[in-house]
């Protein structure tokens, strides 16, 4: 196991900007974060554009999703079994050969939509299992001293690539329909690169192991030991509570926005500050999460969303609306850290893949719920009645957060038969 030299009591420890691993391991997921998204926004256009239908889009879509769906929980428990290194440079091997698969059938013109079902579909679950291991890797890359600050740059990380790719896919796209896909391979090869240079091992040695237990018992395992957790459990539900409003609401401020008269473009602004605002919330998480209590943090964040709900809707204002959903994107990332560097501090390493998999099984299956809902509240009713259902929703969860005793009481981890896993190496 690769490790670093202990610093001596008192020493203080190196700043993160000094982590070459992790500077290593940011920057190469970031790249691959712009060509995932930059393939994203470019697949339904592809498709649109040979065979000219829109449900087939759809279908692309769907089947690019659905991953998430089935392999968050066995994605959890191979990441504990693997070599997590090993397993994220598989991953990135894999989608770049998808994404060249589809270059070289554009440039022989044999392109079929069954072809970008099976890489859509294969991608997407190569990315459940690549984020799971980089997420359970982090706590052995950083000293614990730096793990919230480094949760913050992968959360600002994330939102940041997601902006830049989503410019970029239609850009790329309008200059010729492979180059996307050309770039989206290349980001891969680059993140490939990366890995191979970290000298860090991703999970204690003891932990890289043949299991002799089936996948079931072991998925039992993990979820076990996250409902035996107070505030985690909480925490998840309320997770998937508010990513239920959020994706909800994206599509209800569009319609809001165009009500008041807003242009496509003036829109597409809007989305541009709240993606911002996401940002930015992302550069001040850790510094929140270092000097305000965990508890605090996440029933305050619960009743800041339910007052900018209430903004929305009541105002009339397009400035002010972008103003409070950019507002509520701003306070995300603020409970995202601190509710994940929390999760990752007290979940033996052993079991990160498991637990971390069992809470973005929640998170991303309330997501087509909250479209469907948010779809169904336009059908039924005005966006601003859409918007007050919303927001009695999220004032629900507010009251949950403040009530619930788990949110509210000193946090430790329940006691549990597991060995504690060594010590990550300082860095």
């Amino acid at each position: 196991m690769t490790t670093t030299a202990q610093p001596r009591p008192g020493t203080p420890v190196p700043p993160l900007r000094h982590n070459r691993d992790f500077l290593l391991l940011w920057s190469g997921t970031a790249v691959s974060l712009v060509g995932l998204t930059v393939s994203t926004i470019a697949y339904p256009l592809l498709i649109l554009a040979v065979t000219g239908s829109t449900a087939a889009a759809g279908v692309v879509g769907f089947f690019s999703l659905l991953p998430a769906l089935l392999f968050q929980l066995p994605a959890g428990v191979l990441v504990d079994r693997w070599n997590r290194r090993r397993l994220m440079i598989w991953c990135d091997v894999i989608r770049a050969l998808g994404a060249a698969s589809v270059v070289l059938a554009l440039a022989l013109d044999e392109l079929t939509l069954a072809h970008v079902v099976v890489v859509g579909f294969v991608e997407g679950t190569m990315s459940v299992f690549f984020n799971l291991a980089a997420h359970a890797a982090v706590p052995n890359v950083v000293h614990p001293d730096h793990l919230s600050t480094a949760l913050s740059r992968n959360e600002a990380r994330s939102r940041a690539a997601t902006m830049l790719g989503t410019t970029l896919g239609g850009v790329l796209f309008g200059l010729s329909r492979a180059l996307p896909f050309v770039l989206h391979a290349v980001t891969h090869v680059i993140s490939l690169v990366t890995l191979l240079f970290i000298r860090s091992d991703f999970q204690s040695d003891r932990q890289v192991r043949t299991r002799t237990t089936g996948m079931l018992a072991e998925v039992g395992e993990g979820t076990r030991w996250l409902w035996r957790q107070p505030f985690l459990r909480t925490a998840a539900l309320l997770v998937a509570g508010s990513n239920l409003l959020f994706r909800a609401l994206f599509l209800v401020v569009v319609v809001m926005a165009t009500d008041v008269g807003a242009s496509p473009a003036a829109v597409g602004v809007l989305l541009s500050v709240a993606g911002a605002g996401g940002v930015l919330g992302s550069l001040v998480a850790g510094w929140c999460q270092r000097r305000l209590p965990l508890s605090a943090l996440v029933v305050g964040a619960n009743w800041v969303w339910a007052v900018l709900m209430g903004v929305i809707v009541l105002t009339d204002s397009l400035y002010l609306l972008a103003a409070a959903y950019a507002a509520m994107w701003f306070v995300g990332p603020v409970w995202n850290v601190a509710v994940a560097t929390h999760q990752l501090r007290v979940t033996p390493d052993r079991l990160r893949g498991r637990v971390l998999g069992a809470m973005g099984l929640l998170a991303s299956g309330a997501l087509p719920v909250g479209a469907l809902i948010g779809g169904l509240l336009l059908e039924w009713s005005d966006a601003r009645t859409a918007a007050l259902v919303l927001a009695g929703w999220m004032v629900l969860l507010a009251l949950v957060a403040t009530i619930a005793p788990s949110l509210r009481r000193a946090i430790a981890p329940v006691e549990t038969t597991t060995t504690p896993d060594a010590e990550p190496a300082v860095r």
